[in-house]
């Protein structure tokens, strides 16, 4: 149904003349009469009766009427809601994130893209399972920031900047005089993971299996705050992102030490990752382009150095 003609019928319904409908829409009279005319016979039945100049509503075209306009308003609210999607500077970005990302390189990312676009939404997601990638080809996702270096037919990653892998110590453990130190002088200690679907539980088995042991764990907690508070109440030690200079969003606490370590492979690469073989809407595919320029040019967080 030709939403023009219902558009028309809803301006005569509400006391216009087909001749001021014409001359508002730039139509031809006899146009707008033969869009009303099909409009009737697309119903099935008279909408409008003839007095004089002026056209009033049949029983059939009051009971139209009532729905058309709600219709109306709800495609209006449609094209609305689509071009608020698809404008470069008033549209909505979803983005996946490792829940470790999003104390430094979220916020940094987010906040630098608004100052230029601050009309853009986000669609903030945390990655559940951080070993699955979020940007598969039946994914509503954007864009996805992870260590995780997806290798799936459709799936392109950049990498943008390396983390480093710390180790973090209990006040009053015996090596937390130390700068720098190898896993495996840990070795007999009880160790504080996350959950076995997070990175970091895989890369302290790699670690440990590297240095020739097996890692003993005390204790899994939900999250990195968690695990930082049980290592400060020396319940046992874990490795841990670095920290970053990203303003005051990840805490430090005298009750805990970071120590770098000397293992070869105690760091990992946070990427960005997305799905070539879907389209992008402007918004997402101008909040790539940011990412990549800023990772590219040295704009990025940077680690707190060990002291």
């Amino acid at each position: 149904m030709d939403t023009e003609s219902l558009r028309w019928f809803e301006m005569v319904a509400d006391g216009a003349t087909v001749t001021e409908v014409a001359e508002l829409e730039m139509r031809s009279q006899p146009g707008v009469s033969r869009a009303l005319a099909r409009l009737e016979e697309e119903v099935g039945a008279e909408l409008f009766q003839r007095s004089g100049r002026l056209l009033s509503l049949t029983p059939a075209g009051a009971a139209f009427h009532r729905h058309v306009g709600a219709a109306l308003h709800r495609l209006d609210d449609g094209i609305a809601a689509v071009q608020q999607l698809v404008s470069p500077e008033t549209g909505t970005v979803s983005l996946a994130f490792q829940a470790s990302l999003g104390t430094w390189l979220v916020p940094d990312l987010i906040g630098s893209f608004r100052t230029r676009f601050p009309e853009v939404r986000f669609d903030l997601r945390s990655k559940p399972d951080e070993h699955a990638s979020a940007v598969g080809a039946r994914s509503p996702v954007d864009l996805e920031l992870s260590t995780l270096h997806v290798i799936e037919d459709g799936v392109e990653w950049r990498p943008l900047v390396r983390e480093p892998i710390r180790l973090l110590l209990p006040q009053g453990h015996p090596l937390s005089d130390r700068r720098r130190v190898g896993i495996a002088e840990v070795a007999e200690d009880s160790f504080i993971t996350l959950w076995r679907a997070s990175l970091l539980r895989s890369q302290l088995d790699q670690l440990c299996a590297r240095a020739g042991f097996e890692a003993r764990v005390a204790l899994v907690a939900d999250d990195l705050p968690t695990l930082r508070g049980y290592v400060a109440s020396g319940l046992g030690v874990a490795i841990i992102p670095a920290r970053w200079d990203a303003g005051a969003i990840e805490p430090s606490s005298p009750r805990v030490h970071y120590l770098e370590l000397s293992d070869p492979d105690a760091e990992r690469t946070v990427g960005l990752s997305w799905n070539d073989h879907r389209r992008r809407l402007p918004a997402a595919e101008l909040f790539r382009e940011h990412v990549l320029t800023r990772a590219e040019t040295g704009r990025l967080p940077r680690p707190v150095p060990i002291r």
